[in-house]
C-alpha cells in the first residue's frame, strides 16, 4: 500500500501565518511605495470579518493592491524565492521539521496542500523537502503575465479536500490503495481531517480542538521552543 502524508501550511508548519507578510516582502522588494496601501488592505480584512467579501475575494484584493494587476513570472518567482528563504530559516517549526523527516524516512509521499497562493508555497515546499504541492493558483494572462485573480478554487475547506481528491486522480492514486495521513491547525480543514486515515490536530485552535477530542484524533503541538 502506498503512503500520502498531506500537510496543512500556515500555523501547522510555520509559525505565523504567511499571506499578509509575503505580501508585504513583495511590496518592499518591488514597489515600497505600495506600503501606503495597507490601510486599505485591512479594510478589505474587514469586510471579510463582516462576511461582505469571502476568503477567494480578500485574496485578490489584496494580491491587487500590494502586488498589482499584473506580474512577470520572473518577477514573482525572485520574490516568492527570497520570502521562502527567510521563512524556511526563521518561520519554520522544529517539531514541523521533525515530522516531515521521520513521514519521509517512513516512506510516506511528502504533500503540501495549502490554502496560500502556489508561487511561494512552491517554493518553501521545496525547501522542505515536499513531493508535492497543491495550493491556490493565480490566473494567467495570455503573455503569462500572473493576475491578482485566482484559477479555480481558493484551496481552503472542501475545496482542499477537492483539490486534493483531483490531484489523486490525476497521479493516478487510488483513494482505497493508499494510506493517508494530514496534518492541519484550523477546523476549516475538517473536511479533509474526516477524510484521512490518519488525521492529527497540530497546534490546533480552539474549535479544531474541540473537534479533535469528540472525534479523538491526535493533537500535536509543535509550538514551543525545544529545551536542552
Amino acid at each position: 500500500m502506498r503512503h500520502l502524508a498531506i500537510y496543512d501550511m500556515d500555523k501547522t508548519i510555520t509559525a505565523q501565518a504567511t499571506w499578509t507578510r509575503f505580501l508585504i516582502h513583495a511590496a518592499k522588494a518591488r514597489a515600497p511605495w505600495r506600503l501606503a496601501l495597507l490601510p486599505a488592505a485591512a479594510i478589505a480584512g474587514l469586510g471579510y470579518l463582516l462576511k461582505r467579501i469571502d476568503r477567494a475575494g480578500l485574496k485578490q484584493i489584496t494580491h491587487r493592491l500590494l502586488l498589482g494587476g499584473a506580474l512577470s513570472p520572473e518577477a514573482l518567482e525572485r520574490v516568492g524565492q527570497s520570502f521562502a528563504e527567510a521563512e524556511v530559516t526563521h518561520g519554520v517549526l522544529a517539531g514541523a521539521r521533525e515530522r516531515i523527516a521521520a513521514d519521509r524516512a517512513a516512506g510516506y509521499r511528502l504533500v503540501m496542500a495549502t490554502a496560500s497562493h502556489g508561487y511561494y508555497a512552491r517554493a518553501i515546499a521545496q525547501r522542505l523537502g515536499f513531493d508535492d504541492v497543491i495550493a491556490t493558483e493565480a490566473r494567467r494572462d495570455g503573455n503569462g503575465h500572473v493576475l491578482s485573480l485566482i484559477e479555480g478554487e481558493n484551496c481552503y475547506g472542501g475545496a482542499k479536500l477537492r483539490l486534493v481528491e483531483k490531484w489523486m486522480a490525476q497521479n493516478g492514486v487510488v483513494r482505497s490503495e493508499v494510506h493517508v495521513r494530514a496534518y492541519s491547525d484550523h477546523v476549516s480543514d475538517a473536511p479533509l481531517l474526516e477524510w484521512a486515515d490518519e488525521p492529527f490536530a497540530v497546534n490546533a485552535h480552539g474549535p479544531l480542538a474541540a473537534l479533535a477530542k469528540a472525534r479523538s484524533w491526535p493533537e500535536l503541538d509543535w509550538r514551543e521552543p525545544k529545551r536542552a
